[in-house]
């Protein structure tokens, strides 16, 4: 009777060799593409090599949501973003929060000195605040510059009516158009003007540039 082998028995010679041939055959079939991972995996680890380590940062914040022109900006309005130094934007504000936008802001969009109402606009004009409003003829504001008097009258084109809101108001600045003039972005017509109103005034002249439309008389 032959013997069993036992399971723990190495396998016969002849099928040793089989399979060693099996596997070269294999290797060589696929040896341009073995070589090609490998070739792949020394590049990587080189670029990995010689990749310089990443530069500093800095905290930049940015709108969280669209802010409106005028809106006074709280935190939830503000959001922090990392930007790497050499790129984060010029005049970026970390004191922000509590100021008054100078004009609108889109979601996302760091908030700059340039999109602010700045304090010092306010000097030599006690007891009065800055208010940013629309004057819906562009062209009259080309007219007028930092320190003029105005007055302002809102229309109200269904009705055919016009009345007088604020009377000797100062220009205190008046920002460069927005952006989205240029693209005839709806809601962006007209021209945005910082006047310093008396804190009385600042609702009415609100709820006139909500509804009609403003215009400026110069006074002197």
């Amino acid at each position: 009777m032959a013997a069993i082998p036992s399971p723990d028995a190495p396998p016969p010679r002849g099928r040793r060799e089989r399979t060693r041939r099996a596997v070269r055959r294999l290797v060589l079939a696929r040896r341009r593409p073995l070589a090609a991972l490998c070739a792949a995996g020394a590049v990587l680890a080189g670029l990995h090599a010689v990749r310089p380590p990443p530069g500093p940062t800095v905290t930049v914040e940015v709108a969280a949501h669209d802010l409106a022109s005028g809106a006074v900006l709280t935190d939830a309005d503000l959001v922090p973003r990392r930007y790497p130094a050499d790129l984060a934007p010029v005049g970026s504000a970390p004191d922000a929060a509590g100021r008054t936008l100078a004009g609108p802001v889109r979601a996302g969009e760091p908030v700059t000195d340039s999109r602010l109402v700045a304090a010092s606009l306010l000097d030599g004009y006690p007891g009065r605040v800055a208010l940013p409003v629309r004057i819906a003829d562009a062209a009259a504001v080309g007219l007028l510059r930092s320190g003029d008097r105005v007055d302002l009258v809102a229309a109200d084109p269904r009705r055919g009516t016009a009345s007088y809101v604020a009377v000797g108001v100062p220009v205190l600045a008046i920002p460069r158009p927005d952006p989205g003039q240029a693209t005839g972005s709806p809601g962006l017509t007209g021209r945005l003007v910082v006047v310093g109103a008396a804190p009385s005034e600042v609702d009415r002249i609100a709820a006139a540039a909500a509804t009609d439309l403003l215009s400026v008389v110069i006074s002197r």
